[in-house]
């Protein structure tokens, strides 16, 4: 008998690997890395990275880039049996969206307390207003998707001390 464990690949760890993988291609680029992926019936059919410093559009947030391409290949602007995986609990902005597409859950990493919209600052995504409330999974692979953000902005520091101090980037 073979004690191996059994990978479930439509667990909670490996969608949150994949929006990793989206940070880190945001942590490349230069963006705040956070990463987003959107499953329908155990499958990806959105995936995508912070664009914001690409695109010149403070909207392209990974998880309104994400909601788009969903959207897009349901054919519907109704997501309602759809989660969407995202690094960092999503901000305001990015929440109506999830209201307004009618996600059936949210599942995040690091919690945002000063801006996040999921629990953190406040909760539009259960707020008793509006027309649609989903579920909420915080913490998934918090500390991974934490240390990628702390390592992100702390290089964004140094670099703004050395130019303020006339030195050459590192």
């Amino acid at each position: 008998m073979n004690d191996d464990p059994i990978i479930d690949l439509h667990s909670d760890d490996y969608f949150m690997g994949e929006a990793l993988r989206q940070a880190a291609k945001a942590y490349a680029a230069g963006e705040v890395p956070v990463g987003a992926v959107l499953v329908r019936e155990g499958r990806i059919i959105a995936r995508a990275a912070n664009q914001v410093e690409l695109l010149k559009d403070a909207t392209a947030h990974a998880e309104m880039l994400a909601l788009t391409q969903a959207e897009e290949a349901v054919g519907d602007w109704r997501l309602t049996d759809c989660t969407l995986y995202v690094t960092k609990e999503p901000c305001p902005m990015c929440a109506g969206a999830v209201v307004h597409t009618r996600l059936a859950r949210v599942v995040f990493g690091v919690g945002d307390p000063k801006g996040g919209a999921a629990g953190g600052a406040l909760n539009l995504l259960q707020f008793p207003g509006l027309n649609h409330r989903c579920d909420i999974t915080p913490g998934v692979r918090q500390e991974e998707c934490r240390v990628l953000l702390q390592r992100f902005f702390g290089e964004q520091r140094q670099a703004a001390k050395a130019k303020k101090n006339g030195e050459k980037p590192a």
